[in-house]
């Protein structure tokens, strides 16, 4: 009787400290599970030549570790409009926690797919309104810059002055372009000819085709074709010479600007909605547009930061000042880069 009156009186005490026993396990796993979570990269999807070995993948990297301790790894899914072309065919089982690297004439598509979550990004007061094409900021900018045609100067034929000289004779496959069904230049280049020649751009590509001595599904690609010297005019960026004066010491690669204007590209990141982790992800979208990871785009993406506030380096100053910037938003009648590539195509032929 004493034994069991003993064991009675023990027995709820027994009892509150396996539920307290069973609580602590628990919570150990509980925090396990976060940490295993943490402890694994944010998955970044973006294009190729962000995460080259002179783009600006691994210096973000770095930088973000050192000031969250949270790693990222970033996926390269080829070109602006490959990226979006994986994204919209992966839907909501897309692998990845951040996109990075669509631009404004594909922002209205991925906006459309209801892929992207809605953000309150700090720093956004510092991006100016020109720039920002959401106003959920379900797709903020980190960059933009202005398409130009680059010329070797020290090439044997004359620079272009305007996109109607680049369909004369003189430029015979002289010129590198990029596939607007893959390529945000490329479909940047079809926006810039639509801007000017309107309603008759498809009559422009189709004299510009003997011009045309390849069309590259990305910009790196066609751009590295240049600097071969496989062509002495390429589709780039106002600033891609900056690149060529910081780390070759060279002015021989020139902007050319026309007088009529030339299109822009706002460069685009995002979260994903169906992402586990939107806290960490809205960190790493913080991170982007600080001052300290803007100061890495330019001499990393060669294109302007978006975040005014920052400081541009000295080899910026072989970028020409006073470009006439076409309206960021063209409404084109005919933008359908699918039905605009095949025009070129079949041209080509």
């Amino acid at each position: 009787m004493h034994i069991t009156h003993h064991f009675g009186k023990r027995q709820p005490r027994l009892l509150r400290l396996s539920a307290i026993l069973v609580w602590m396990i628990l919570i150990i796993l509980g925090f396990g599970a976060c940490a295993g979570q943490d402890s694994k990269p944010l998955i970044v999807w973006t294009y190729d030549s962000f995460v080259s070995e002179w783009g600006p993948a691994a210096k973000l990297s770095q930088l973000f570790k050192e000031k969250t301790g949270l790693d990222l790894e970033f996926v390269s899914k080829g070109d602006g409009g490959a990226l979006l072309g994986v994204l919209l065919s992966h839907g909501k089982e897309a692998d990845a926690d951040i996109v990075v690297g669509l631009d404004d004439r594909l922002a209205q598509r991925a906006l459309d797919s209801g892929l992207f979550a809605v953000m309150q990004p700090s720093n956004m007061e510092n991006i100016a309104s020109t720039w920002k094409v959401d106003e959920k900021n379900r797709l903020v900018p980190f960059d933009y810059g202005n398409f130009a045609l680059i010329w070797d100067s020290e090439s044997d034929i004359p620079p272009p002055k305007s996109l109607e000289d680049l369909t004369l004779p003189a430029y015979r496959k002289k010129l590198i372009l990029m596939d607007p069904r893959t390529s945000t230049p490329g479909l940047g280049f079809l926006a810039w000819t639509q801007a000017i020649y309107g309603a008759e751009w498809k009559d422009y590509w189709r004299r510009l085709a003997p011009s045309i001595l390849v069309m590259t599904p990305g910009w790196d690609t066609g751009y590295g074709l240049f600097t071969k010297g496989e062509a002495p005019l390429v589709l780039s960026y106002s600033t891609s010479p900056a690149y060529h004066k910081a780390y070759e010491a060279t002015e021989r690669y020139e902007t050319l600007v026309f007088e009529q204007g030339h299109t822009a590209q706002i460069e685009l990141a995002g979260i994903l909605a169906q992402g586990k982790r939107k806290k960490d992800s809205e960190k790493f979208i913080n991170f982007l547009l600080s001052p300290e990871a803007q100061a890495l785009l330019p001499e990393t993406q060669w294109m302007y930061p978006a975040n005014s506030n920052t400081s541009l380096p000295e080899s910026f100053s072989v970028v020409p000042p006073g470009i006439n910037t076409l309206a960021a938003k063209i409404e084109n009648p005919l933008a359908d880069p699918e039905t605009a590539a095949t025009i070129l195509v079949d041209a080509l032929k």
